[in-house]
């Protein structure tokens, strides 16, 4: 297994969002059941006043508690994919069901109610606010959450520690080595504990030892927090920890 060690709107809209949270709140974690379905999705942009297909009839499922690789070269699709499954665009054609709700059916509104609660986001640019220590960085996504305050700082511990950061808590983010300030941004994003985990590029501007580092801590918070995690690489160093890995070319799944 390598250095990194064992792989481990409308009524309709408002409607579904409040079934799904009454729903997700209610049902027992099933390691076999899938987390999100998309079926037969579609993303076609126009450019130019001239279609462009980007996502070609993408077919894939996302189990509990697994980290699942989009790998291809840019453009191949896997960020617009990313987007998709976040709720953060909607399909031109196809379905994506997050725990067995219509996410795409829902409105601009409701997918972000979900997403604020449910889903936790890791950008390639860290996205840290650079006056703030990473323990600040952290409560700020909390804040941001509507976490009740007296949760604030057990959690904020508890998260930095599980990336490695717990002695390094205080400092902003310059002070902070590029693959600490990925781990900031790892903490921020499971600090509302997020069912599922996305993240875009992660470890491209991170060295090889870096990167198996940022690899480490995945499989550690997959574990501990029952996540799932789905990022898009073009790495194929880091392939071998993935449970299921997705090769995109030219918008589809080969």
């Amino acid at each position: 297994m390598g250095w990194w060690g064992s792989k481990q709107a409308s009524t309709e809209a408002v409607d579904a969002v409040e079934t799904y949270e009454t729903a997700a709140a209610q049902a027992p974690a099933d390691a076999t059941k899938p987390l999100l379905i998309v079926e037969a999705v579609e993303r076609t942009f126009q450019v130019g006043g001239q279609p462009l297909h980007v996502l070609k009839g993408i077919h894939m499922e996302l189990k509990p508690r697994q980290l699942i690789m989009l790998r291809g070269r840019s453009g191949s699709g896997k960020t617009t994919l990313l987007n998709m499954i976040g709720g953060l665009d909607q399909p031109t054609r196809g379905h994506i069901f997050f725990q067995d709700r219509p996410f795409h059916r829902m409105g601009d509104d409701e997918r972000t109610k979900v997403r604020r609660k449910h889903i936790g986001f890791i950008f390639q640019a860290y996205a840290l606010m650079p006056l703030l220590s990473a323990y600040e960085n952290v409560e700020l996504s909390l804040r941001m959450a509507g976490v009740p305050g007296q949760e604030w700082k057990k959690r904020v511990e508890h998260c930095l520690e599980l990336v490695g950061l717990a002695k390094r808590m205080h400092h902003r983010p310059f002070e902070l080595s590029g693959g600490e300030q990925q781990r900031v941004a790892i903490a921020k994003a499971i600090a509302h504990k997020p069912e599922m985990l996305l993240a875009d590029e992660p470890t491209a501007e991170l060295d090889s030892q870096m990167a198996a580092q940022i690899m480490s801590v995945f499989q550690t918070i997959i574990r501990t927090e029952q996540v799932t995690i789905c990022m898009t690489t073009h790495d194929p160093t880091i392939l071998e920890v993935a449970d299921h890995v997705y090769e995109m070319v030219d918008g589809k799944f080969i």
